[in-house]
């Protein structure tokens, strides 16, 4: 199995895809002629979304880098969520309840293999 076999795996597993340029061109650019354009820089996106499905190379924006700016327009849509706010008197009774519970569920977390999402 391949490194990029196992980067494949591991985006996979946080359900992303390999975001597609909008445009072919490389995203490096060596000042040594003898050296050779590469290296692939990638952007990794949410699975399945039609928003987020590709990005675009900018060669003009390298600047003092030999790598190309890569750039995603992510679209924001004003949207109200109704939201409350509950809260827990300090240092009574409830609170030390809380804070035992929580507590007691960061301990019984399994970080064996963070990648199973089981």
């Amino acid at each position: 199995m391949s490194i990029s076999d196992d980067l494949i795996i591991i985006a996979d597993s946080f359900n992303l895809d390999l975001s597609t340029p909008t445009n072919q061109v490389p995203t490096r650019y060596s000042d040594n002629p003898n050296n050779i354009n590469l290296v692939i820089n990638l952007i990794l996106l949410q699975s399945g979304s039609s928003e987020l499905n590709n990005h675009t190379i900018h060669p003009e924006w390298c600047l003092m880098s030999d790598h190309a700016l890569l750039t995603i327009s992510i679209p924001i849509v004003e949207e109200f969520v109704n939201s409350s706010k509950q809260s827990i008197v300090k240092n009574s009774e409830e609170e030390a309840v809380f804070i035992k519970d929580i507590t007691n569920s960061f301990k019984e977390l399994n970080t064996s293999n963070p990648l199973d999402s089981n």
